[in-house]
């Protein structure tokens, strides 16, 4: 255990440099809005165009990991729901609460810690947890949201859908590189050293950017962020693991992946989506700043007990 969380610790301490940096005002919100803007148009596009075209289709797409993950993190999802319909909440922000449950910080936390903490074979698995996250809940959220305060369902929402999913830079980038590792062709050798180059920003770049952007948020409503945390980092990887270890049996390794990755707290990119929707931003950021602050813990513990150490 002490040597997992010896491991974990300088991504977090990335973390804690980025939120002192932006606490004592030494980076400014506008300043962290840029750099995230770089590492999610520019840095984490390029580290996963390059993982993917390096990757086959089989290496990433397993069904049987896809169900375990998508049928754990549905759980947790209508646990998150449940709770939170039965409290008298709305469906929309029912449906916020649930993505905080849910939605872990893949792209910026898991892509760059997971893959050097369990090997470069963990890439495939973290890809698809990334693209069911993506396509399946961040739809899933605007349906609802939408649809909610619609009363029906319509074109313009599932065009909303399919839009905000083609502009998604994650989403571009694997599918892209999915279409050069199809096609056969290799990368040119000074092209591979420039998306590698790019690439090797994002892990800094993304941790220092979720510290700085944690400075800016409140941790009021602390009982309800407790329970969306608890969610998040409790509940949602266990039943991960429920769906990886018994009902969907998968490899060890692929379990302790995708365990490992639902372990992670809640997504930035919620609060986004949140803010856009004006719907619950300050209960959501409470939940990002806690989960983060918590995961620090248990994040390692989680990595420990999938991988035996």
């Amino acid at each position: 255990m002490l040597d997992i969380f010896l491991k974990t610790l300088p991504f977090f301490a990335l973390i804690a440099l980025g939120y002192g940096a932006g606490r004592w005002r030494f980076f400014s919100e506008q300043a962290t809005a840029a750099l995230t803007r770089f590492v999610f148009y520019f840095a984490l596009s390029a580290m996963l165009f390059r993982f993917s075209a390096n990757l086959s289709i089989s290496e990433i797409f397993d069904g049987r990991l896809a169900m375990a993950y998508l049928c754990g993190t549905l759980a947790v999802y209508g646990v998150a729901t449940a709770v939170a319909l039965v409290r008298g909440l709305n469906v929309e922000t029912a449906a916020i609460e649930a993505q905080c449950g849910a939605i872990g910080n893949t792209g910026f936390l898991g892509v760059p810690m997971l893959a050097l903490l369990l090997g470069p074979e963990a890439v495939g698995p973290i890809i698809l947890v990334l693209a069911i996250d993506m396509i399946v809940f961040s739809s899933l959220l605007v349906i609802l949201v939408t649809g909610s305060r619609d009363g029906r369902m319509s074109v313009g929402m599932l065009g909303s859908v399919g839009l905000g999913l083609v502009k998604n830079p994650m989403i571009v980038s694997i599918v892209l590189g999915l279409a050069v590792s199809a096609s056969g062709l290799p990368i040119p050798v000074p092209a591979n050293e420039f998306l590698a180059t790019l690439g090797n920003a994002a892990t800094p770049g993304a941790l220092f950017a979720i510290g700085a952007s944690l400075a800016s948020k409140s941790a009021e409503r602390m009982q309800i962020a407790g329970w969306l945390s608890f969610c998040k980092l409790i509940l949602h990887p266990l039943f991960v693991a429920v769906g990886a270890y018994l009902l969907f049996p998968v490899t060890s390794y692929q379990a302790a992946v995708v365990v490992s990755a639902a372990s992670l707290p809640v997504a930035g990119n919620v609060f986004i989506l949140a803010q856009h929707y004006g719907v619950a931003p300050q209960r959501v950021s409470a939940a990002i700043l806690i989960s983060t602050a918590f995961s620090i813990v248990t994040v390692s513990l989680w990595i420990a007990w999938v991988t035996g150490g």
